[in-house]
């Protein structure tokens, strides 16, 4: 019975190093999190879920180029000529000594005429631009709306593998504490009540990362959705 209490007591310690590593590399995460952030830590990255209806921040930019390169193109449609030049010349002689000086002034006015040979070229390279900005915005809504899929289902199996992880921890947490009634009357060796309550102490750790796990998938759902984890 004393070996198998010093294998249980070291079993423990060994799982206190286990748990102080881990509050490190927590205390380590949330501090690089502040720094690139500047936010302080989330409560819980599973309690948001699906989108908030707000447009994906990458397609309110390149549809915003889309709208501006279709303005540029209505615009060079309608401006079929130059802009009118108004022009105002002074003008200051002096003939010579003794004479007066003559100041004269010139007012100007020039209207091109436009013909729709003119504007052809500026046309033709503004209808290029309006279609690359049109296609990019497609290409941008199609890889989100891919990247969203994909999210979506890793997701959907994160969460699954999450249930079946949380109904086997509860199934062996069950098995230990009934090895342990058994110990207590004399029924199960000590052996069998340390071997049953690792395999539950394990499934519930199991359970854990999986939590983790499903998440970082809603993170990563959220990040493609574009918004914050």
């Amino acid at each position: 019975a004393r070996a198998d209490g010093l294998a249980a007591r070291a079993e423990m310690y060994a799982a206190a190093t286990l748990a102080s590593d881990a509050r490190q590399k927590l205390a380590g995460a949330l501090a690089q999190w502040r720094i690139l952030t500047g936010l302080p830590p989330l409560a819980d990255p599973t309690e948001r879920t699906g989108a908030t209806g707000a447009e994906h921040p990458e397609l309110a930019l390149v549809a915003a180029v889309a709208v501006d390169a279709h303005k540029r193109l209505e615009l060079s449609r309608a401006n079929r000529s130059e802009p009118p030049e108004l022009t105002f010349r002074m003008r200051q002689e002096s003939p010579g000594a003794g004479l007066p000086a003559v100041n004269s002034i010139g007012v100007g006015l020039r209207i091109p005429f436009g013909t729709p040979d003119r504007n052809l070229p500026r046309e033709a390279a503004a209808r290029a631009e309006a279609d690359v900005a049109r296609a990019a915005e497609t290409r941008s809504r199609e890889k989100l709306e891919s990247d969203v899929k994909i999210a979506r289902d890793a997701l959907a199996a994160a969460e699954e593998q999450q249930a079946v992880e949380k109904a086997r921890a509860e199934l062996l947490s069950e098995r230990a504490a009934l090895f342990e009634k058994s110990f207590r009357v004399g029924e199960t060796s000590l052996p069998d009540l340390l071997r049953a309550t690792l395999a539950s102490a394990q499934a519930r750790a199991g359970f854990a990362r999986q939590q983790a796990a499903a998440g970082l998938a809603k993170a990563r759902l959220h990040q493609s959705l574009g918004l914050l984890p």
